[in-house]
C-alpha cells in the first residue's frame, strides 16, 4: 500500500507546511475572536450584575416606603381620638354624663380608625371552641362546656389583615374528670 492510500500515513511535508504556514494566521483570528466574544460577554454580565443590584436596591426602598406610609396612615386615623381625649380632658364642667358621651364617641372614632386600617376585635364567645393561633388560654377550669371551649375572656384580641396582633386572653373549660378516676 502506498502513502496516499493509506489513510493513516503522515500528509507529504508540503501538505503539512502549507497547513502550518495557514494555521498561525487562522489562529490569531481565532484566538481575537473568542476574545472579543469573551469581552462582550463580560460587559452583559456586568450590566445584567448590575442592572440586578439597582432592582434590588429599589425593592428595599419601595419596601421601605411602604412601611413608613403604612405607619403614617395608622397615625393619621389615630389622631382625632388623641384630640377628643384631649379635648375631654380640657372639660372643666365635670358631668358625669358629658364625660360618658365623650368617651363613647371616642370610642367610635378608634373603633373606626381600626376598622379603616383592617385591625379587627377577636372576642370568642363562650362556648366557642379554643383556637391557639386567635386564643391564649390563662386558665383551664372545672366547666359544664365540653373541654377545650372558651368559658370566660378576660381580654379580647385584636388581628390585622388576618394576622393574630394580641390573642384573646380566655379561660376554658378542662376536660371532664373519668368517674373511674374519681372513685
Amino acid at each position: 500500500m502506498t502513502p496516499a492510500q493509506d489513510p493513516n500515513a503522515p500528509a507529504s511535508d508540503a501538505a503539512v507546511t502549507a497547513e502550518a504556514a495557514a494555521t498561525p494566521s487562522d489562529t490569531a483570528a481565532q484566538l481575537q475572536a473568542a476574545q472579543d466574544e469573551l469581552a462582550a460577554l463580560k460587559d452583559q454580565f456586568l450590566r445584567a450584575k448590575a442592572e440586578a443590584e439597582n432592582a434590588r436596591r429599589r425593592a428595599d426602598e419601595e419596601t421601605a416606603k411602604a412601611r413608613k406610609f403604612a405607619v403614617e396612615a395608622m397615625a393619621q386615623e389615630l389622631l382625632p381620638v388623641k384630640d377628643s381625649l384631649e379635648a375631654a380632658m380640657a372639660d372643666a364642667s365635670g358631668s358625669i354624663d358629658a364625660i360618658k358621651k365623650g368617651v363613647e364617641l371616642t370610642l367610635s372614632q378608634l373603633r373606626g380608625a381600626f376598622e379603616r386600617s383592617r385591625i379587627q376585635e377577636i372576642a370568642p364567645a363562650v362556648g366557642e371552641r379554643f383556637d391557639p393561633t386567635c386564643h391564649q388560654a390563662i386558665a383551664t377550669v372545672p366547666a359544664e362546656q365540653p373541654a377545650n371551649t372558651v368559658v370566660g375572656v378576660l381580654q379580647k384580641g385584636y388581628s390585622l389583615a388576618e394576622r393574630t396582633l394580641r390573642p384573646a386572653l380566655v379561660t376554658v373549660a378542662a376536660a371532664a374528670e373519668n368517674s373511674a378516676t374519681a372513685s
